[in-house]
């Protein structure tokens, strides 16, 4: 009798767990040493390897085009964020030249561009609307910072038709994003 109570006990803890928005918010960690930055990822993205691209890319596995990434780049004379521009100058620049860069076919219009600070570093956090040659509609949602000259850019890309679901994993996930 005991072992029933406890084994349903175990079961309803289980499924409570799996089924929270903690347990789900908090995903998994990816932990660049090297280059120093961090950030968490949704429950069930795997890493893939890409040559002469991004630093790291995650994505989905059932939802191959769900994807986070992060992009280092130099900074010109070892400018600051600000320096560089506002979140909506530095939010234009990364569409422009990153999200849908010329002959891509892609347009990028960036809905929403604002800054924060953390342990006293200043990330842009910027909201992308994409339109691919293809008639579909993507949603991108990045964070950018500039540590010990380097601009870091982490991007999450999400189809629009499952933005609604999977809205307040990639929005945690972008603000996880972290350089040190």
């Amino acid at each position: 009798m005991w072992k029933k109570i406890v084994l349903i006990l175990l079961l309803v803890f289980a499924f409570s767990l799996s089924h929270s928005n903690v347990a789900a918010a908090a995903g998994r960690s990816y932990i660049d040493t090297t280059d120093g930055y961090e950030f968490s990822y949704p429950n069930g993205w795997v890493q893939v390897k890409v040559a002469n691209g991004p630093d790291v890319v995650f994505h989905d596995i059932i939802e191959l085009t769900e994807n986070v990434s992060v992009v280092i780049s130099p900074v010109p004379q070892g400018k600051t964020l600000k320096e560089i521009g506002t979140p909506t100058e530095v939010g234009y620049k990364l569409g422009k030249n990153a999200l849908a860069p010329e002959g891509s076919g892609r347009k990028a219009e960036l809905v929403n561009a604002e800054e924060r600070e953390s342990n006293g570093t200043i990330y842009y956090l910027l909201e992308y609307a994409i339109a691919l040659p293809n008639n579909q509609q993507r949603h991108d949602l990045a964070s950018v910072a500039v540590n010990r000259g380097k601009l870091f850019t982490f991007n999450a890309s999400i189809p629009e038709r499952r933005w609604s679901r999977v809205k307040r994993l990639i929005e945690e996930s972008v603000e996880s994003f972290s350089v040190y």
